[in-house]
C-alpha cells in the first residue's frame, strides 16, 4: 500500500474567479495515488499542460488555459504532492517516471489518444520521458524554462547542502530542508522572487507563495529528493529517443535554471530553441501572450501529425 499524506490545506471554499472554468473534471487513481484532472473544450488536437515541481499545482497555467482552450482541447492535472491530488510519502514517489506515468493515466482516463505535451521547469523532465517512452501518444513537446541537468547549474545554487544543517540562512542557503522546516514561508518568498525576477511581478509572486503554502515542507522535501534520483545518463538516453517535434522556450535572465540548460535540451532532442530576452524562470506567468502564441503556432505547425 502506498503511504499518502493528507493535503496540508485542503480546498474547502470557492476558488478565486477564473477566466475559464473546466468543462469536465475528475480523478484517476494510479497505484493508490489519486490525481485530479480538468478538461477544457472538446475535439482535437489536445494540449496536455503538465504539472511542474510539487511546489505549485496546475493553476500556474491559469494564463494559458483560457486562450489555448479557444483553439484546442486542453487538459491539466494537479501533480502528485499538491492541489487536489494525493501526497504520497517518500522520495521514490516523486521521480520523473512517476510523473510521466501519471500523465499517461490522465490521458487514458480522459480518452486522449494523442496530445502535444507542455511542461514548465521540472515538467520538462516528465514531458521528455513521456515522449521518449510513448512516442505514439505524444505528437509534440514544449519545454519552458526546463530544469534539466544537461548543462551546469548557476554557481550559487551548487554551494549549499540540501540535507545538512547550515550556519547561514542567506541566499540559496534557504534551499535547505532544515530551513524549510523552520521558516517555510520565508523559503517560498525567496524562491519565487528568484523565479520571477522581472519588474512588477508582485501578483505572480503572491500567487505562487499562496499555492506553495497549500502543501507541507515535508512533501516538498520528498519531491526534491525524488528529483535527485533522476540519473543524467538515463535522461540523456530519453532525449535521444524523442522523435516528435520539440520547442524549448527559455528566458535569458532565468535565475533558477541557466539558459544553457534549455539550449542543451533543444540540441539533445533536435528541437527549436526560442530565447526570451529579459525573461526569468516563469515566462508563462510574466509574458503569457508571447508564450501562448508560441504554443499555438507550434501546435498548428504540426498539422495532421497531432491527430
Amino acid at each position: 500500500m502506498t503511504a499518502v499524506r493528507a493535503p496540508s490545506r485542503p480546498r474547502t471554499g470557492p476558488e478565486q474567479t477564473r477566466a475559464r472554468y473546466p468543462d469536465a473534471e475528475g480523478y484517476v487513481e494510479r497505484d493508490g495515488v489519486r490525481l485530479f484532472w480538468e478538461r477544457y473544450g472538446d475535439g482535437e488536437p489536445t494540449v496536455l499542460l503538465l504539472p511542474t515541481w510539487s511546489i505549485v499545482h496546475s493553476r500556474h497555467w491559469k494564463a494559458q488555459i483560457p486562450y489555448l482552450a479557444r483553439h484546442f482541447r486542453v487538459l491539466t492535472f494537479d501533480g502528485r504532492g499538491n492541489g487536489r491530488s494525493d501526497r504520497p510519502a517518500g522520495a521514490a514517489a516523486y521521480t520523473e517516471r512517476e510523473f510521466a506515468a501519471d500523465a499517461l493515466a490522465v490521458m487514458d482516463a480522459t480518452g486522449t489518444r494523442r496530445a502535444v505535451v507542455a511542461g514548465v521547469s521540472c515538467g520538462a523532465l516528465w514531458a521528455t520521458v513521456l515522449a521518449a517512452d510513448h512516442p505514439d501518444r505524444v505528437a509534440g513537446l514544449v519545454a519552458i524554462g526546463p530544469a534539466v541537468g544537461l548543462a551546469p547549474p548557476h554557481p550559487e545554487r551548487a554551494v549549499h547542502s540540501f540535507l545538512e544543517p547550515l550556519a547561514t540562512d542567506e541566499g540559496w542557503a534557504r534551499y535547505n530542508l532544515h530551513y524549510w522546516l523552520r521558516d517555510y514561508s520565508g523559503f517560498l518568498e525567496f524562491f519565487f522572487a528568484r523565479c520571477l525576477t522581472e519588474a512588477h511581478s508582485t501578483k505572480q509572486i503572491e500567487d505562487c507563495v499562496g499555492w506553495g503554502l497549500e502543501i507541507a515542507p515535508e512533501t516538498l522535501a520528498d519531491a526534491q529528493q525524488g528529483l535527485l534520483l533522476c540519473g543524467l545518463e538515463s535522461f540523456r538516453d530519453c532525449c535521444a529517443r524523442v522523435r516528435c517535434p520539440a520547442l524549448v522556450i527559455h528566458g535569458d535572465e532565468d535565475a533558477i535554471r541557466p539558459h544553457a540548460q534549455g539550449a542543451a535540451l533543444a540540441e539533445a532532442t533536435g528541437g527549436r530553441l526560442v530565447t526570451l530576452a529579459g525573461s526569468g524562470h516563469l515566462p508563462q506567468a510574466r509574458d503569457p501572450v508571447r508564450v501562448n502564441l508560441l504554443i499555438r503556432e507550434f501546435v498548428e505547425s504540426l498539422g495532421g501529425i497531432v491527430r
